[in-house]
């Protein structure tokens, strides 16, 4: 298996130059007009790409999400909300990275097969990274107006929070 992944790639690009050369098509011009098309694309993705990664930094570092779980923690203790899952709630919707390696730590922690593992699990399976996906599509692209974008999309990662909170108890 191990020899088939890493031939797959090589495999790949021979097969892409066999059906260049079969239809006369220089490959190497084509894939550098390519290239030369596809730069301005990065260029455009990398101020949204960098002010995402400067917020994700400075709010995961300031301490801040700590304060605010400190602060609500009675609440969700009062309506049955597991606090171990709240960071991953809320980091999914930022960092799909952060929040695969809070789940992982979940599973190094509490393992795989346990309540809280699987609630984590669905809450990172069914959400999507919003914030990222606003900031750097549609910022790379221009569009200003995100306002219902944003909304919807963190409804639905907070509709998947609550349903996982309801549905999980009642299979596991």
């Amino acid at each position: 298996m191990k020899l088939i992944s890493n031939l797959f790639i090589p495999l790949l690009v021979l097969v892409v130059i066999l059906y260049g050369a079969k239809k006369k098509i220089n490959v190497y011009d084509s894939f550098v007009d390519g290239a030369k098309e596809g730069l301005p694309m990065v260029l455009n993705m990398f101020p949204p790409l960098l002010a995402m990664i400067f917020g994700i930094n400075i709010f995961t570092n300031s301490g801040l999400i700590n304060e605010v779980f400190t602060f609500l923690k009675p609440l969700f203790l009062l309506i049955h909300v597991p606090l171990e899952i709240l960071p991953i709630a809320v980091m999914r919707p930022l960092s799909g990275s952060f929040g695969l390696a809070l789940l992982n730590d979940m599973f190094t922690t509490y393992g795989a097969d346990n309540y809280l593992s699987i609630m984590a699990s669905i809450i990172q399976g069914s959400s999507d990274t919003t914030l990222y996906i606003i900031t750097l599509y549609f910022g790379t692209i221009g569009i200003k107006k995100i306002k219902y974008a944003l909304w919807a999309g963190l409804l639905a990662d907070l509709a998947t929070v609550i349903l996982s909170l309801i549905i999980v108890p009642l299979f596991f």
